[in-house]
């Protein structure tokens, strides 16, 4: 049986501490000396625009130059990603902070490091336009887009602080239905629910084509308007390993950023004929614009919010340990800030 069929099979932690103790055999790719491939994982949503653009325009590919070749794979949702992290199919990926805290708490610590953020924004809750405020959702049903996932816990946390309940199994003031966000709009627009709590470009579909209205939008909720939705996740042994070729996609990543931010109308032309190679289906011209609008592309991983989706989880819950003291190692994405004339960014 191949060796990634076998992982799939154990659990994450399991599978965190057979990759590492296969690295200490020698069972990683070749040694830092020479080429090394890097294996990059991202989405095809425009909250992965960095990874969108820059893979597509050849940037991430012309950073790594010599030092090996860049492979892709796309990917639905952050477990996923992480599962070929730990299992040892990819070196690096662009996730939620949710799964990322996942990965790292289920293997003690171990397996993976945070070394960058990507992007801050970009989640809301819209609900039916008779929904005029948080008293108006007892007895309603929302959905995100997975149990214990980043919009999740947004959703839990700011119901359980306006006095509403919910539980894991759907039960509670406010019934939480977990399901994949093409199936929110489909269900949204059918009237089977009632609202939902989801990332762009979702959120901006369901009010343009599901008739809803922001309730929510959770830049509102967070100082300055900012909180961490993207984030760049290597594993920690690939990390060490091969520092040059994790620079050289950082400088990508940061070059990619400025980029975005010079140039947004055509980086969302970019990310959408991107989107349309890797699902088949580009987003509308209006659909687009109006997401990008919500969003910040930044190298900065917003620390603070992270820990506070933390401190959120565990109360509702979600999540056993709190303790991610050593999950974010920026050293190397701040030397590529001071060589690119930008402020460092911090863990605390």
């Amino acid at each position: 049986m191949h060796l990634n069929s076998i992982l799939r099979r154990l659990p994450i932690a399991i599978a965190a501490l057979f990759v590492l103790t296969a690295t200490a055999c020698g069972g990683s790719s070749s040694g830092a000396s020479g080429p090394v491939d890097v294996r990059l994982g991202y989405f095809a949503n425009i909250t992965h625009a960095t990874a969108l653009v820059g893979v597509a325009n050849g940037t991430y590919g012309q950073e790594l130059g010599s030092l090996g070749k860049l492979k892709t794979s796309t990917f639905n949702a952050g477990p996923a990603a992480v599962e070929a992290l730990l299992s040892g199919a990819i070196d690096m990926s662009y996730v939620g902070p949710n799964p990322a805290v996942n990965a790292y708490v289920q293997s003690h610590g171990s397996a993976v490091r945070i070394i960058s953020g990507a992007t801050s924004g970009g989640a809301s809750l819209v609900v039916k336009k008779s929904i005029n405020s948080a008293a108006d959702l007892k007895g309603k049903k929302l959905a995100t887009p997975q149990l214990g996932g980043t919009q999740d816990v947004a959703l839990r946390y700011w119901l359980g602080v306006n006095g509403l309940t919910t539980d894991s199994s759907g039960g509670g003031d406010v019934s939480i239905l977990p399901q994949d966000n093409a199936q929110t709009l489909t269900t949204f627009q059918a009237g089977a629910i009632d609202g939902a709590w989801v990332p762009e470009p979702w959120a901006t579909r369901l009010v343009q084509e599901g008739g809803g209205r922001v309730l929510v939008d959770e830049r509102s909720l967070w100082p300055s308007g900012e909180f961490v939705s993207t984030v760049l996740l290597v594993r920690k042994d690939f990390l060490d390993a091969h520092p040059a070729q994790v620079k050289a996609i950082l400088r990508a990543q940061v070059k990619t950023n400025r980029y975005l931010a010079d140039h947004p109308t055509e980086s969302q032309t970019a990310a959408n004929a991107q989107i349309l190679a890797i699902t088949g289906k580009a987003l509308k011209p209006a659909t687009i614009a109006a997401s990008w609008a919500n969003l910040k592309f930044t190298n900065d991983p917003i620390a603070s919010s992270l820990r506070s989706d933390v401190s959120h989880a565990q109360k509702e819950g979600l999540l056993k340990s709190t303790d991610i003291k050593n999950l974010f190692d920026l050293s190397l994405l701040n030397a590529v800030l001071k060589d690119a004339a930008e402020p460092a960014v911090k863990a605390t």
